[in-house]
């Protein structure tokens, strides 16, 4: 069981934080100096620019997925999680509309009370109580607390230890 990446959206549709827990593979072949001169994308733009279109592609999902479930089971239904073969998408909504959302592997069970942990014990401790961090993340510029990354990496480690057999 292991976890593949996770986001946190504001309520104004932008993704604030996103992490990646899988390693990409490395590149094949570097680029020289001057063939990034002439116009060539560089490798951390190309991926900076994957990672944010992942991030809208997955908040297009759930948006989808939540007013579909709200149509078809009424006002009171919520959309939990939902997976496919190849992964399993957890998703928790805050009160102030801040959405937490993390792809694990498919046969990890639900996961609404970590991601509950992860907002109230480490992002309201550590960002929504920092006086230097702000209240409103305009433009998608995000997160940057780094209290809260080590101990979102400290906690994933905990979560998803391998047991022993």
């Amino acid at each position: 069981m292991s976890v593949y990446s996770f986001y946190i959206f504001d309520r104004h549709t932008e993704c604030i934080y996103s992490k990646r827990f899988t390693q990409a593979p490395p590149p094949a072949a570097t680029k020289s100096s001057s063939a990034l001169s002439n116009g060539a994308v560089s490798a951390s733009l190309r991926r900076a620019n994957k990672d944010s279109d992942d991030a809208k592609l997955v908040f297009g999902t759930i948006f989808s997925l939540r007013r579909m479930c709200k149509q078809l089971g009424g006002a009171d239904d919520q959309f939990l999680s939902y997976r496919t073969g190849e992964y399993k998408l957890h998703y928790f909504e805050t009160p102030t509309q801040l959405r937490l959302v993390m792809l694990t592997s498919p046969q990890v069970g639900n996961m609404r009370t970590v991601l509950h942990q992860i907002w109230s014990t480490l992002f309201v401790e550590y960002v929504v109580k920092s006086p230097l961090a702000p209240t409103e993340h305009k433009g998608g510029k995000g997160v940057g607390n780094e209290l809260f990354e080590g101990g979102l990496e400290r906690f994933m480690e905990v979560v998803f230890r391998p047991q022993p057999q």
